[in-house]
């Protein structure tokens, strides 16, 4: 085989690895390393001191150590180091365990359950009112903790009850929390933009300024799909009468949203406003923002012991894996590019002679297609790499197309057979809820979506008016 041919072999046992449930981050280490051997395997360089030692007539110990030390001298070993190093000591990762930290601790906090109700009684006027709550507590949470399962089961457990309490149909309700949940991966400040910044290249402080508006767009038209619904179909979300939702004052109002919706959006606002106008880099803004949280948790009366070691536990443990999975993606793509799979793959997509438009729609097909099996963060790390050295081919901005790749994975979490929003939300759901329609409940959001990407292309400056704005064109 050449080794173009043994590039393509090692990303399709990657792919059937992955398929078969082995872990990402140590099964990208393990190819690596193993084809990198092969890579990089040079008998003359690897047993030089070996062949000496046999030269010399060293006894059979010493030929032994020479032997092993040969073995282990392959310069994959070398590029395993580096990689890890370069890995870990990547400024721009800083900021990923804190904003963790700060959705985390903002999670275990009592701020949620006071925010929906608040939103609910705010909006009880609106079609659809618990909804519209739901999607806005969705949105804020979503936006300050950037965990999708954290949010879609917290909702679940406060909101998704109520709804199916005051006769919302499943669906409507379940679509609601499992589409709001995912938004957290868009609106900055977001994880995922952070990993795709340092994996394309690409500036945070811009990406942050580019995904801020088609992230509220999705968020709007989400909004509109809501509220359209309910007029349309009013059995979908009953309005709820005087008694069930209590009689307040706008004084009363005014007083529960200043306590409950101003301090986490004043939280999040800070921390985007010190990153996006140059006040703080974005690993300052997140230890602001991870401060912040430790705040609004103690001002709740939320923040114990236990609650404060579960947060540094799971911030601990998930960015262990997004540092692994670095890790491992640097060094498999490292050897998949020397063994030249990245220029077969080049030369394949060039020769098709696509225009850049046909690029994008391929492009992003492939990447909803494997947000059916695959995580984000594998995804980002791993196949979009791949894309990254044809955007100059096809002129294509890759800030533009990494705000477009943060969009369609929001269908990650919503397309089934595999959507994970799901699967949290059944997990906490009365045994009446079935699976199926939760998937049918999605489906209108998968389809906003792409709604989203088609207003985005057609309109760029949703991308780079704010950017172009705050820092010039």
């Amino acid at each position: 085989m050449s080794d173009p041919q043994v590039a393509v072999a090692m990303l399709l046992i990657l792919l059937l690895a992955i398929f078969l449930g082995f872990p990402v981050a140590f099964t990208l280490m393990a190819l690596g390393v193993a084809f990198g051997y092969y890579a990089y395997f040079d008998p003359g360089r690897m047993w030089r001191a070996y062949q000496r030692a046999v030269e010399d007539g060293a006894d059979a110990w010493t030929l032994t150590e020479h032997w092993i030390g040969g073995f282990f001298n392959n310069r994959i070993f070398d590029l395993f180091v580096n990689q890890t190093y370069s890995v870990i000591s990547n400024d721009v990762l800083t900021a990923i365990p804190l904003f963790l930290f700060m959705g985390y601790i903002v999670e275990r906090s009592n701020i949620i359950e006071r925010l929906f109700s608040t939103l609910y009684i705010a909006t009880r006027r609106v079609p659809g009112s618990m909804a519209v709550a739901a999607l806005i507590t969705c949105t804020l949470f979503a936006t300050a903790t950037g965990i999708v399962g954290a949010v879609v089961t917290l909702m679940g457990l406060l909101a998704f009850p109520a709804m199916l309490k005051a006769r919302y149909d499943v669906r409507y309700a379940s679509g609601v929390i499992c589409a709001g949940g995912t938004l957290g991966i868009l609106i900055p400040p977001s994880i995922l933009l952070i990993v795709y910044g340092a994996t394309a290249g690409v500036s945070v402080v811009r990406m942050y300024a580019a995904a801020l508006f088609p992230g509220l767009l999705l968020a709007g038209l989400y909004l509109i799909y809501v509220v359209a619904k309910a007029v349309l179909q009013p059995q979908v979300a009953p309005k709820p009468t005087q008694d069930e939702v209590g009689h307040y004052s706008v004084l009363q109002i005014s007083w529960m949203l200043l306590t409950s919706f101003v301090p986490l959006a004043v939280l999040i606002l800070a921390v985007l406003g010190a990153i996006l106008f140059g006040f703080a880099t974005p690993s300052e803004a997140a230890a602001i923002g991870a401060l912040g949280g430790v705040v609004l948790a103690a001002a709740y009366r939320a923040l114990t012991w236990q609650r404060l070691k579960e947060s540094v536990y799971l911030t601990a443990r998930t960015t262990a894996m997004v540092c692994w999975l670095f890790v491992g993606s640097a060094t498999f793509a490292s050897v998949f590019a020397y063994l030249g799979g990245q220029q077969l793959i080049s030369d394949f997509v060039t020769g098709l002679d696509m225009s850049p438009l046909m690029f994008l729609i391929v492009a992003q097909i492939i990447i909803f297609i494997l947000g059916w099996p695959l995580e984000w963060t594998e995804i980002i790390v791993i196949f979009v790499p791949i894309f990254l050295p044809l955007l100059a081919h096809f002129q294509i901005d890759p800030l533009f197309f990494g705000v477009l790749v943060a969009v369609n994975l929001q269908t990650a979490f919503l397309s089934p057979p595999m959507a994970m929003s799901a699967y949290y939300l059944k997990g906490i759901s009365p045994p009446h809820v079935q699976l199926s329609d939760i998937f049918r409940g999605m489906m209108p959001y998968m389809l906003i979506v792409i709604l989203c990407m088609v207003i985005i292309y057609i309109f760029p400056q949703i991308v780079y008016g704010l950017p172009n704005l705050i820092y010039g064109g």
